[in-house]
């Protein structure tokens, strides 16, 4: 299971990335991807990198190896979630028994000093660790390169209930006139659509669940409301953080895309109606361009070493890198991740004698969605589709 304090920590990460990295463009993440290779740096780091890193992971350097560690394990554990890790060193490099015995069980590889022939080992590593979702490794590989870390991360659900699947082309909107793969489906579920009050105005909340404990929020905001702050309060809300209406409360209009209506039924009984799109969205992110966020500003200084907790040879890091995918379709969600920083008819029927609240959820503009993991709420994966 995962900690509590390691998932509000990899959640926090997941919203400042996500408000700073994501714009007009699709664009998926996974800060789950990140932390635990920062945490497995973090401890044996030293100075002004080790002050940075903790406070990056909003943890302790001095257990931040052990709760990466326990962060992966529990990952791979978790139903649907696959993750792994990978450690290469040249043969030259001495690195310390500690550090080595405190990492997971990796696939502890050795650099050839040849880009080329340790390219095409790393590169079948993430293949192999993401069922080809992700073809190759996202740094490439440098002559002086001493010692890689990475991470590869799997994240895979069937829905409870399917969608239909049928083209469409709207008729308003940024995405009028496209032809559409639009995913429909209807049933009683009404909880699974929430409002939440954020400061920047109601955020309209689906959640969409998979049958081994994992589930996906689709989230709309105003239509004016940066992809950025739609991921930053969808983190925030996952959290409690703000109030939040749901289900038969809810009034039309009470949230972005939403409409309530009374029609017409046998039972009484409520019911969603959820129309969205499906998706396929990639991205490749330079961890390096936002280093201060993930505490590798003084680490990335490669005119001296600062892991002397790894190695006697001085060691920075000179890359930092992660590729992710992610598609949602009629049947289900799948994501995978690698990050490394080197050095998923009858007869008529009688009228229905009652009338019943039918909520309707349309995303047919620009929205966000989270993956996440039901039981610790722990954000695995951060998107926005700009371009179904």
């Amino acid at each position: 299971m995962v900690a509590e304090a390691t998932a509000r920590a990899v959640n926090d990460m997941t919203a400042r990335w996500a408000s700073v990295a994501v714009g007009e463009r699709d664009t998926v993440l996974t800060a789950a991807g990140v932390w635990p290779l920062l945490a497995l740096l973090a401890g044996p780091a030293t100075g002004l990198a080790r002050k940075e890193l903790a406070e990056a992971l909003g943890t302790g350097a001095e257990h931040a190896v052990r709760e990466g560690r326990e962060l992966l394990a529990a990952l791979t554990a978790a139903d649907g979630v696959d993750a792994a890790v990978g450690l290469w060193a040249r043969r030259t490099l001495t690195l310390h028994p500690e550090w080595l015995a405190g990492l997971p069980p990796a696939a502890h590889g050795e650099l050839t000093g040849d880009p080329t022939v340790d390219q095409g080992a790393l590169d079948a590593w993430a293949r192999q660790h993401t069922n080809g979702l992700i073809e190759r490794m996202p740094a490439r590989l440098a002559p002086d390169t001493l010692l890689v870390l990475a991470s590869a991360l799997l994240v895979r659900t069937t829905w409870t209930e399917p969608f239909d699947e049928f083209p469409a082309r709207p008729s308003e909107g940024p995405w009028a006139g496209r032809e559409l793969r639009v995913l429909s489906r209807f049933g009683p579920e009404v909880e699974q659509v929430r409002v939440h009050g954020t400061p920047a105005g109601p955020l309209t909340d689906v959640r969409v669940a998979g049958d081994n404990g994992l589930d996906v929020h689709l989230l709309l905001g105003g239509p004016e409301l940066p992809g950025g702050e739609v991921l930053h309060h969808g983190v925030a809300a996952l959290g409690g953080g703000y109030p939040t209406v749901s289900g038969t409360a809810l009034t039309d209009g009470a949230g972005p895309g939403l409409g309530v209506t009374w029609v017409p039924s046998y039972d009484g009984a409520p019911s969603l109606s959820l129309t969205t799109t499906r998706f396929t969205v990639g991205a490749d992110h330079d961890l390096l361009e936002r280093a201060d966020l993930f505490g590798l500003a003084t680490a990335a200084d490669t005119s001296r070493g600062h892991f002397p907790g790894i190695s006697h040879q001085p060691l920075a890091v000179s890359a930092a890198r992660q590729s992710a995918t992610a598609t949602f379709g009629p049947l289900g969600f799948r994501a995978a991740a690698v990050t490394v920083m080197p050095a998923a008819a009858g007869s008529v029927p009688p009228p229905p004698p009652y009338r019943a609240q039918r909520i309707s959820a349309r995303y047919d503009r620009p929205f966000g969605f989270l993956a996440v993991h039901r039981a610790s709420g722990l954000v695995l994966v951060a998107g926005w589709v700009a371009t179904p």
